[in-house]
């Protein structure tokens, strides 16, 4: 008597391939979210730094110079006050920081050459400082120029902040637009 062996090589059945193809799916979309998640956060906080960077120098600056920089209105364009303000031109004398060595340099992180945060676009006296998304920092000092208080500011020191991952702000006050608003303290 002969006995027959066969051996079956049983594969995957069509559902067990489809339910292993969704299960890859639905952890590298969970994967893939998270990491948007993890960026967007990294963002924020760097913002927040940076922000507190730039604070800190205006601090410095107030106390070397008895006041804050003057002459802003958070449009578009003011972060250059800062930028001259606090790393090209500290003592307004219209002397690049490179040709005064005398002027202090209040954050030396603006250095347009050593630009590691790249928060720096342009060059010379007309660079701009500008968020993780692009975007320039707003700045609104809390004095016009004549010395009275700017009637738009919220502080009466300065306003300095960054418009946050949407791009949008409002410089007058709580509304849909601000709600991503990254803020000095």
């Amino acid at each position: 008597m002969k006995t027959h062996f066969h051996s079956h090589r049983r594969g995957f059945t069509l559902i067990e391939m489809l339910a292993v193809i969704t299960i890859i799916v639905i952890l590298a979309g969970l994967v893939i979210g998270s990491m948007g998640y993890v960026k967007d956060k990294q963002a924020r906080e760097q913002a927040r730094v940076q922000i507190a960077l730039l604070a800190n120098g205006l601090e410095q600056y107030k106390v070397d110079n008895g006041a804050f920089p003057v002459g802003a209105n958070a449009q578009v364009g003011d972060s250059n006050i800062l930028y001259r303000a606090l790393y090209w031109d500290t003592d307004n004398d219209g002397e690049a920081v490179e040709a005064d060595k005398d002027q202090p340099t209040y954050v030396g992180e603006l250095d347009p050459k050593n630009n590691k945060q790249k928060w720096i676009e342009g060059e010379r006296a007309g660079a701009r400082i500008v968020d993780p998304w692009g975007k320039e920092y707003y700045f609104r000092s809390g004095k016009l120029d004549n010395g009275s208080p700017n009637p738009s500011a919220r502080n009466p020191d300065f306003d300095l902040w960054s418009a946050g991952p949407d791009g949008k702000t409002s410089s007058g006050g709580d509304t849909d637009a601000t709600k991503d608003d990254i803020k000095a303290n």
